[in-house]
């Protein structure tokens, strides 16, 4: 770990100040200071931001915001989430142990890096760290690897799965910076690659999100969240799948449908959203819907598994949200 500066703001506006002048905000730590160790990130000054009042979780008529600074595990716990979102509290139980989930915040999850290996070897060459350098994965190892939304220079898959469960709810970012604040949706604040892999964000220098905001949805709404991995605990998405549905009279009046562990950013499946509105819930619906899932998809040498896989992944959770008749 290289040497840094450290300081702890009391207010926002003086925080502000210390990321403008090109400090990394710190909260719970539980990605940066990995990435400091292993020498990928290698700020010079470190702004803890952890003492900010941005922890708030409230209803805004019938929507939900949640602070920037809100634990994993109070935002899973929280019981308006459980009861009008489980996918999102589904989404951050299956994220990380529980340890993890005291300490870790909401901003920072949706900020987290790859878990690409070559992107954490300083040996290997990533164009997340440095643009232009190469990308060992194209040729190596790629099993973990996203199939949707790569480009020639990076193929890392986003690694948060929280992010797959507010791209369905349409989730929106808000942010304040030197300029002011404004709001953006999650799903054009978080960048696909193409020829700027290293650039994951819309975040501007010195800005900070300071909530995440689900906007109201029609009722009643049925959701939920499935992840496919390797192993049962603490292990990243090979497929995910977050599914939204409102469904009145026995009909899919609206359907949200992302999916994790497949794309260089949550991915939305618009068309398997578009095949199931307006149509009856049945087991032949999920299997049509979801064989759309990986349109697009671009396997790699080891990763071709992963196109039937999210198809696979979609359909039962499909069927586990909607049900059948």
């Amino acid at each position: 770990m290289y040497p840094f500066a450290y300081t702890k703001p009391a207010d926002t506006r003086t925080a502000l100040a210390a990321g403008a002048r090109g400090g990394r905000y710190l909260a719970g730590g539980t990605t940066l200071v990995d990435l400091m160790r292993e020498t990928v990130e290698r700020p010079g000054t470190l702004v803890d931001i952890s003492g900010l009042p941005l922890d708030d979780i409230r209803l805004t008529g019938d929507g939900l915001r949640i602070g920037a600074l809100a634990r994993m595990a109070d935002v899973a716990a929280h019981p308006r989430v459980r009861s009008a979102y489980p996918v999102i509290s589904q989404a951050l139980e299956l994220s990380a142990s529980a340890q993890l989930r005291n300490m870790a915040t909401i901003g920072g999850n949706l900020l987290q890096r790859t878990r690409c290996t070559y992107f954490r070897d300083v040996s290997a060459a990533c164009n997340k760290r440095q643009r232009g350098s190469g990308c060992a994965a194209l040729e190596g190892y790629n099993r973990s690897h996203a199939i949707l939304g790569t480009s020639d220079a990076c193929v890392a898959t986003h690694p948060s799965d929280l992010a797959v469960a507010l791209a369905a709810l349409d989730a929106r970012m808000h942010l304040l910076g030197p300029d002011g604040e404004r709001a953006l949706a999650l799903t054009a604040f978080l960048l696909r690659p193409g020829d700027t892999p290293d650039r994951e964000h819309d975040l501007r220098p010195g800005e900070l999100i300071t909530a995440v905001e689900i906007p109201p949805h029609p009722q009643p709404l049925r959701s939920g969240y499935l992840k496919v991995r390797d192993r049962q605990s603490y292990e990243f998405a090979l497929t995910s799948a977050a599914v939204v549905l409102h469904i009145t009279g026995g009909v899919i009046r609206e359907a949200r449908v992302a999916a994790g562990g497949v794309g260089t950013v949550p991915w939305r499946l618009t068309a398997v959203e578009k095949r199931l509105a307006g149509e009856r819930p049945s087991e032949r619906l999920w299997e049509q819907a979801a064989a759309l899932a990986a349109g697009g998809a671009r396997p790699l040498r080891h990763n071709a598994f992963k196109a039937d896989l999210l198809k696979r992944t979609v359909e039962r959770q499909l069927r586990t949200v909607g049900g059948t008749r």
